[in-house]
């Protein structure tokens, strides 16, 4: 079992849980696993949590219900209690045995960061290294970066099937950037790698994700193509596309599948593997919001003659 495998277990043993969460894992900082991980129970077993193993990482947790009056452990003793309203974000070192009471229905997203993560993330961004994050016992934070992240990963973690690994990879990337920059004190270099790739690069590119429909390929896969960091290749993919790598594949499958749809008698279930989605009802919903209306519809205009939508 992988570290981040571990993680998950973990969690859900120190939440009580019956079944292993729902998570997506990144490894696009040094190769060191990420996860992000959902955890609910909507009628606990009431008593202390279970205790983390300690280790030199992090926890970035959104709170998505309310937990009022909180009894909260640190280093094997109850220290305070606190409520804890949805949509704040708390930080936990887990070096320090973190725990609570549970005694009331919880649903949160967790997000698992190792310190080797964090330091990839400084060598990256050639900045000093992040010595400690701010975590506070009880202290959440009106966080809307977090929020908007935790949102858009839970639309993944309902549906993993049709979640492509350059999507997880630019979202963790993102969430890992942030908290380090704004409770690590991170201050990345700007000025340097502010350009795009070289057209070689950005047509290579494109030619590996254009050959990688379904998106298995990682961010840190096609970065090592060219020697470059997945934060440096991330932002110049976008600076030469328009478009960061997860958005321009998807913007791929939908052009297409509007060459295969082309092909009348082919039906629109088997475009939607061929293009690269998980099936149907992804691909119409994705191609809907890109291009405004329906697969059939578009169909239907581009033929001029009359299409059921399957």
């Amino acid at each position: 079992m992988t570290q981040t495998g571990v993680f998950v277990q973990r969690l859900g043993q120190f939440l009580h849980l019956t079944d292993a969460p729902p998570s997506l894992i990144t490894r696009s900082l040094r190769g060191v696993e990420l996860a992000v991980t959902e955890t609910r129970d909507d009628n606990p077993v009431p008593g202390l949590s279970g205790s983390f193993t300690p280790e030199d990482a992090f926890l970035v947790s959104l709170k998505l219900h309310d937990y009022p009056d909180c009894e909260l452990w640190e280093n094997g003793k109850c220290v305070m209690k606190a409520d804890v309203p949805a949509g704040a974000t708390y930080l936990y070192d887990l070096k320090t045995d973190p725990r609570y009471v549970i005694n009331k229905p919880f649903h949160s997203l967790f997000f698992y960061l190792p310190r080797s993560a964090l330091d990839g993330l400084s060598e990256q961004s050639r900045a000093p290294r992040v010595d400690q994050l701010a975590c506070e016992l009880g202290v959440g934070h009106d966080d809307a970066v977090v929020r908007h992240i935790g949102a858009t990963l839970q639309q993944g973690l309902s549906r993993p099937d049709e979640t492509n690994q350059l999507f997880i990879d630019h979202m963790m990337l993102a969430l890992t950037a942030h908290v380090a920059q704004a409770y690590g004190g991170l201050r990345p270099d700007n000025k340097a790698n502010r350009g795009g790739l070289a057209p070689w690069q950005a047509k290579q590119a494109c030619e590996r994700l254009e050959a990688d429909l379904g998106g298995k390929l990682s961010l840190e896969q096609i970065a090592a193509e060219f020697g470059l960091s997945v934060s440096h290749f991330s932002r110049a993919f976008r600076t030469s596309t328009g478009l960061p790598p997860h958005q321009w594949l998807l913007r791929q499958r939908v052009k297409t599948a509007k060459q295969l749809m082309s092909v009348r008698d082919l039906p629109l279930s088997e475009i939607a593997i061929s293009a690269g989605f998980a099936n149907q009802s992804h691909f119409t919903r994705v191609f809907s919001a890109v291009v405004g209306v329906s697969p059939g519809a578009w169909r239907r205009e581009a033929q001029g003659g009359p299409e059921s939508d399957t």
